[in-house]
C-alpha cells in the first residue's frame, strides 16, 4: 500500500511539474535583448557653445547625451576649463567645435582628431578676419583681445544652418542606423532657421542704411548677412563706461550719427540714461553663446528679431 501510494504521489508530482513547464502562471523574466541594451547606451557628445549644444540635442534626441560644461556666468569663447573637464572632452564619442578661433582653450589642448568636428569648415571662405583690438576684460575670464577671426558665426542664420548640417552629418556617421530619424529632425530645424532668417532679413531691409552702434565686436556676421550700417565700440553692459569711452563715443557719433546701440545684455541704468541724453536708444540682441536664462536658441533669436523690429522704421 505504501509503495502504491508513493508511486501515485510521484506520478502526480510529475504531472504538476509537466503542466507548470508548459503553461506557467506568469512568464519568466527576460534579460535585456541586444537591441534594448544598445538603446540605453547613448552617444556622448561635448560642445563648446550653446548653439552647438542645442543643435546636437535637438537632432539627436534620446540617442545622445549632450554636455556643455561652461559655467553660465562666463563667455564660452574665453572660458578656460579645468584639466578634469578637458579630460571629459577627450573621452567623449563626439566633440563639436565652432571653429573660427572660438574657444581659446583649444590652443592648449589636444583632442582626438577622429572624434572632433569643426562645424564651420564648410564655409571657410565666409569667415570674417579681424584686426587685433585693444586688450580689455569682462567677467571671470579676465583680460583678452579680439583678434584672428570673428567667431559668432551662428548670428548669420544661414551659416547657423550650415553648422546644423555639419552636426547632423557627424551624428549620422556615428549612428548610421538612425539616419532617417536624424534627417527628419534636421529638416524641421532647417525650416525653423530659414524662417528666422527671412524675418530678420525683412526687418533689416526696413532698418535700411540707418546708422547703428553695437556695444561689443561680436556682431560681425549679423552685420554682414543682413547689411546693417553698424560700427562697434568695446563696452560692457554691467560696467560703467570710462570718461575716455564717453569722449570716444561722442566723437564717433559726429561721423556716424546713430540713434540706436545694440547690446549683448541690457546696459546699466545710468549708462542707458546718459545714452538717452545723447539721443541713443538701447536694444538687446543676445548672441546666445551660453545658455539663455530662459527658453532656447530659437526663442532667444525670436526675441532678437523683435528687438531689431523696434529699431526698424514703421511700415
Amino acid at each position: 500500500m505504501r509503495i502504491r501510494t508513493l508511486f501515485t504521489g510521484l506520478a502526480g508530482l510529475v504531472l504538476v511539474l509537466g503542466f507548470s513547464a508548459e503553461a506557467p502562471d506568469s512568464p519568466p523574466e527576460k534579460g535585456p535583448t541586444e537591441t534594448a541594451a544598445e538603446a540605453t547606451a547613448k552617444l556622448t557628445v561635448f560642445t563648446v557653445n550653446y548653439p552647438l549644444y542645442y543643435f546636437a540635442e535637438r537632432l539627436g534626441g534620446d540617442l545622445v547625451a549632450v554636455s556643455f560644461p561652461a559655467p553660465e556666468e562666463e563667455d564660452p569663447a574665453y572660458w578656460a576649463p579645468s584639466p578634469e573637464i578637458v579630460a571629459q572632452y577627450q573621452q567623449a564619442d563626439l566633440i563639436l567645435l565652432n571653429g573660427v578661433s572660438y574657444a581659446k582653450w583649444l590652443e592648449r589642448a589636444s583632442l582626438p582628431v577622429g572624434r572632433t568636428i569643426y562645424t564651420s569648415s564648410s564655409f571657410k571662405e565666409r569667415w570674417i578676419p579681424l584686426e587685433e583690438g585693444p586688450v580689455h576684460s569682462h567677467g571671470p575670464e579676465g583680460e583678452h583681445s579680439h583678434k584672428g577671426y570673428a567667431f559668432t558665426t551662428w548670428l548669420d542664420l544661414e551659416l547657423a544652418a550650415e553648422q546644423a548640417k555639419a552636426v547632423a552629418a557627424a551624428l549620422i556617421e556615428a549612428l548610421p542606423q538612425h539616419q532617417a530619424q536624424i534627417e527628419a529632425e534636421l529638416e524641421t530645424l532647417l525650416a525653423d532657421l530659414a524662417a528666422l532668417d527671412r524675418e530678420l532679413m525683412e526687418v533689416a531691409e526696413r532698418i535700411g542704411d540707418q546708422p547703428l552702434l553695437v556695444s561689443h565686436p561680436v556682431y560681425q556676421y549679423l552685420v554682414a548677412r543682413y547689411g546693417l550700417n553698424a560700427r562697434s565700440v568695446h563696452w560692457e553692459p554691467d560696467e560703467p563706461p570710462t570718461a575716455e569711452q564717453w569722449q570716444e563715443l561722442e566723437e564717433l557719433l559726429d561721423s556716424h550719427p546713430a540713434g540706436w546701440m545694440i547690446w549683448e545684455a541690457a546696459p546699466d541704468a545710468s549708462t542707458a540714461t546718459r545714452l538717452d541724453d545723447l539721443g541713443l536708444q538701447s536694444a538687446v540682441f543676445h548672441p546666445c553663446g551660453n545658455r539663455p536664462p530662459a527658453g532656447d536658441l530659437l526663442s532667444v533669436m525670436r526675441g532678437n528679431v523683435a528687438a531689431m523690429a523696434s529699431i526698424a522704421a514703421p511700415e
